[in-house]
């Protein structure tokens, strides 16, 4: 919804309140004209009943706002783009222009992204789980009235997009799920990529001097032959409040919600670098062999958990052939920052 919708929304039950109010003072006054009688003081039932309104067509205005929602493109299908721990928007950047030729294009940042300017959004007991995200994500996409997308989820976002999907089937036409595991941690059958040992060495060390860690992390995660993607992530990573980045890593690297894929219904494409040191291989097979749904497995030749930043064009690829879409390489269009506009504002 723009900006124009939004104000029409929150102005026209003030109108309907107004004139409502005006009608019933009047009756009221020409009931009680006696001077013995009084009329009624409904002036304080209808302004609480206005302020009730005006709260709940806040919340609605400004969810898009506080996560700082972009509408770029205008195709007649949506793709909504959701970044990982440690990301925000920018992430996408790379594609963005591709994508916004073909499709509406909805990006944000979560709210526990150092992009965010509201310090209260993020609350640490009810983000301990994927879930509260999921509801997240289904109330951005609602306000947006966005049906039958398709979704991009990077990382801990995947597994947010496939409990989101199971919850609203009706607003994903597709979940495309990059680099992205239902458990992190070893079992006796399955292979996370973590030892409990690792987990909490890494947990100590976020608590202890998070900058520190924040630094040496970007350059292990981002394929360090690109150096500017590896600085891209490294300032947005370190951008997170330190608690925030502890609360989090605890919920994703000790979660699992490897039961969430037998419930997982709509057509999957899980997309894989070769050589991601967070996220094995394996965990994508794993992913298409218990995703209930239709899924396929697409592996990149490259290393590093960002593909997007570090093998844009062979995610694009991977891109234009789950979609069908032959995407022009040649292309020159204006920053996306300059080209998209915020939601709700």
């Amino acid at each position: 919804m723009g900006t124009g919708g939004h104000v029409f929304a929150l102005i026209s039950p003030l109108i309907h309140f107004f004139f409502l109010y005006i009608e019933t003072k009047q009756a009221n006054t020409a009931n009680y004209s006696k001077p013995t009688q009084k009329a009624p003081k409904l002036s304080v039932l209808f302004l609480l009943l206005l302020l009730d309104k005006m709260v709940t067509m806040l919340e609605e205005k400004t969810l898009s706002a506080a996560m700082n929602a972009r509408i770029i493109g205008s195709g007649s299908e949506a793709i909504i783009l959701a970044h990982g721990y440690g990301g925000d928007q920018s992430v996408w950047d790379r594609l963005l222009p591709y994508l916004a030729q073909h499709y509406r294009v909805l990006v944000f940042d979560w709210n526990f992204s150092g992009a965010v300017s509201d310090l209260n959004l993020f609350d640490p007991d009810k983000y301990s789980s994927f879930d509260a995200f999921a509801d997240d994500l289904i109330a951005l996409v609602d306000e947006q009235n966005l049906r039958f997308s398709v979704f991009v989820g990077h990382s801990m976002s995947g597994m947010i997009g496939c409990i989101a999907s199971i919850k609203r089937p009706d607003l994903f036409k597709r979940l495309i799920l990059v680099a992205a595991s239902p458990r992190f941690l070893n079992a006796e059958d399955y292979e996370g990529g973590f030892e409990i040992s690792h987990i909490e060495q890494m947990l100590f060390n976020i608590e202890s001097n998070f900058h520190e860690w924040a630094q040496n992390f970007a350059g292990l995660v981002v394929d360090g032959r690109h150096p500017p993607s590896v600085d891209k992530f490294r300032k947005s990573l370190g951008a997170m409040r330190p608690e925030v980045a502890l609360s989090l890593a605890k919920t994703i690297f000790l979660s699992d919600v490897r039961d969430v894929l037998e419930k997982v219904q709509t057509p999957c494409t899980i997309i894989q670098t070769s050589n991601d040191i967070v996220v094995p291989v394996s965990v994508a097979h794993y992913m298409h062999n218990k995703i209930k749904g239709k899924s396929t497995v697409e592996i990149i030749e490259g290393d590093g958990h960002f593909p997007q930043l570090t093998a844009h064009s062979s995610l694009l690829d991977v891109l234009g052939r789950v979609m069908g879409i032959d995407f022009d390489e040649k292309i020159n269009l204006p920053s996306p920052a300059a080209e998209g506009s915020p939601i709700g504002t």
